[in-house]
């Protein structure tokens, strides 16, 4: 195996992840939230305690947990998107 080969299978595992037409990767968005300082918090699942899973895009892009409660506590820095524009939000983010 060749330095090319380990680099090219290593980055094929970061696929850039794609938002579009309220979906996160084909997943549908039932959630979202913006801040001033650029985050995105995009929920795809909803474990039914507050809690909900999905893409977080910030400093460090990623799949997890977060909790409402906690993003509404952060009012007026963090507000959640209303579902109207959830469809019209899109981005590629390549990480």
């Amino acid at each position: 195996m060749t330095a090319t080969d380990t680099s090219e299978k290593a980055t094929s595992a970061f696929k850039p992840v794609v938002v579009e037409d309220g979906k996160v990767n084909g997943k549908p968005i039932i959630r979202a939230w913006e801040s001033f300082s650029g985050w995105y918090w995009l929920a795809t699942e909803d474990t039914g305690d507050g809690l909900y899973f999905g893409f977080v895009i910030g400093s460090c892009p990623e799949w997890g947990y977060f909790s409402a409660d906690e993003l509404k506590s952060l009012s007026p820095k963090v507000w959640e998107l209303p579902p109207r524009a959830i469809k019209w939000f899109s981005k590629t983010v390549d990480w």
